[in-house]
């Protein structure tokens, strides 16, 4: 590998210090620093810091493939995720998390992944595989897994079920952390969580629950991604406890992902007046301490992880470094698009298609009647903009000849979710404030387990809708009066091989679409990926039916 030198304004994020400074890499590390001035900034040189990292993300909810992720990620001085892959591994087990490990080597990106904690996460939902104690233990004795992901189970987890405890041991053993899910969780069933060796949130939606955690003990990790938005009410922490937060996007579409990533947290934070060092501990230093990564800080003799920035506000990312490789420059990045062709073709009982599992044909219209008697008696989930939780709502749809309709003038819509494993009955109920007038979408991204979820304002809609999805082996959807888009998502039901750019632009059509049909959400599709999501209050729908967060149990 060759040896250079970069002179800049080196921003020492360790000693909270900044001066001039050149620093000489060879073989993928930093051998030398060497202070060249007392004054600063020199403006006519670059500033030099340590690289950002996304401290937990779900690279499939990107819908691109890692090498495709770490191709848009270091345009915006990203050399590093610590990543959950519990999305693959619902639907292709072992086989999944293996498929992220492999794909991800084949671009010079730090990706980090864990072993996925909860594969179901709820026995109330259909997922296509199962990893269970025995499964976990294998993944965590890998060096390439470096923690025990999210443990979603909470109530399982306070309840001391074998089962989890078993998996949390074994990461103990090992000297890996375990990340937590513990979203509005208080007193004494979250001492109970945090005792288990639960070290992360990433779920909490108010500065009183999050300082609640810091107090037991639990770092915070401060989410802004493409649905989930809790920056504004957990940044004041910065002042307080710099040292337990991170920055993560947790799920975050290929057209977010394009616009910019955890460098757009830095600048809101600096703007806002935080200070500087103490926002790039929670956006570089402490993912690294905390996970034990091997990924740089600009020390001599770290790995050559850096980027070069033009200023300190805006953060406006010049050049992105890894391993001493320079991976991006001037917002364009240089992981080649035949990285990209690195996809294995293997499947259950194929291996001429991309790994995935979908056991189902088309639906019929007839099979999403959902037949009346009185008054509809379940509750209405209620979407939040910018939320995972949803409200407990006591609306009503509308009954026409003896079946239970959307109420389009009210905004009560039919909410469906089909499993896509094997043929079963098709769960159904009613969201408010998706907003659609006409049409209706859908989706193979349903958190956790991916089964096909869609919205719609009738039945014929949704159908149609449904069956793109079908017909793709996965994929989003939308449909309308003059609207028929579907973008296909053969890898898992959840990600595409193309590149980056080619799937943010298709996703951009579509998500255009879905709102031309009056959607009112930021992003309806990943508003739509997470009203299968059980384990985040307070109503949502699996493929079992209308699911209570509260009560943890399918309503009756």
């Amino acid at each position: 590998m060759n040896q250079f030198t970069i002179k800049g304004n080196l921003v020492d994020s360790l000693s909270k210090t900044l001066s001039p400074a050149s620093i000489e890499i060879r073989e993928g590390r930093i051998h030398s620093i060497e202070m060249i001035s007392d004054i600063f900034p020199d403006p006519s040189l670059p500033f030099i810091s340590p690289g950002f990292i996304d401290a937990h993300v779900h690279i499939e909810s990107s819908m691109l493939i890692p090498a495709a992720f770490a191709r848009l990620a270091v345009v915006h001085g990203t050399v590093a995720t610590v990543s959950d892959p519990h999305e693959i591994a619902n639907v292709c087990g072992m086989e999944g998390v293996r498929f992220m490990i492999d794909n991800g080597k084949t671009v010079p990106f730090k990706f980090n992944f864990g072993a996925p904690s909860c594969v179901p996460a709820t026995v109330f939902e259909t997922a296509g595989d199962v990893l269970d104690a025995s499964s976990v233990k294998e993944l965590l004795a890998l060096n390439d897994i470096k923690y025990l992901t999210e443990m979603m189970n909470f109530p399982s987890a306070i309840a001391g079920d074998p089962e989890v405890l078993e998996k949390i041991a074994a990461a103990k053993v090992l000297g890996k952390p375990v990340d937590g899910h513990a979203p509005g969780l208080s007193g004494e069933g979250l001492r109970t969580y945090v005792a288990r060796g639960i070290s992360t949130d990433h779920e909490c939606f108010t500065i009183e629950e999050a300082k609640e955690k810091l107090a037991l003990g639990m770092k915070i990790i401060i989410r802004e991604g493409s649905a989930a938005k809790n920056f504004e009410a957990l940044i004041p922490l910065m002042e307080t406890h710099p040292e337990m937060l991170m920055f993560c996007s947790d799920d975050k579409h290929p057209d977010s992902l394009v616009d910019g990533h955890i460098n757009q947290l830095c600048a809101r934070a600096v703007k806002a007046g935080y200070d500087l060092f103490n926002v790039l501990q929670a956006a570089c230093i402490n993912p690294v301490a905390h996970y034990k990564l091997n990924v740089g800080l600009l020390r001599v003799g770290d790995p050559a992880d850096f980027i070069l920035l033009e200023n300190l506000s805006d953060f406006k990312v010049l050049a992105t470094y890894v391993d001493g490789v320079k991976v991006a420059e001037n917002g364009l990045s240089l992981i080649l698009g035949s990285s990209l062709d690195a996809v294995e073709t293997k499947e259950s009982n194929s291996s001429s298609a991309p790994i995935n599992r979908f056991g189902i044909g088309k639906i019929n219209v007839q099979d999403l009647r959902m037949e009346g008697e009185g008054r509809y008696g379940l509750p209405v989930i209620g979407c939040l903009d910018g939320q995972l939780i949803t409200e407990k709502l006591a609306l009503h749809p509308q009954l026409v000849d003896a079946e239970w309709c959307s109420d389009v003038e009210h905004d009560v819509l039919k909410i469906v979710v089909v499993n896509r494993y094997h043929p079963a009955p098709i769960a159904k109920a009613f969201i408010h404030r998706f907003g659609l007038t006409s049409g209706a979408i859908a989706s193979s991204v349903a958190h956790d387990s991916h089964n096909i979820v869609a919205v719609g304002v009738d039945d014929e809609s949704l159908a149609r809708a449904i069956n793109l999805v079908i017909e793709a082996k996965g994929g989003v959807s939308c449909v309308g009066p003059d609207v028929a888009h579907c973008l296909p998502l053969p890898i898992g039901g959840l990600m595409s091989a193309d590149d980056g750019y080619t799937v943010a632009a298709a996703y951009t059509t579509i998500d255009k679409a879905a709102k031309s049909l009056g959607s009112t959400l930021s992003a309806p599709f990943m508003s739509l990926s997470f009203m299968a999501l059980l384990v985040i209050p307070h109503v949502k729908l699996s493929d079992k039916g209308l699911f209570d967060g509260d009560a943890f149990g399918i309503y009756e």
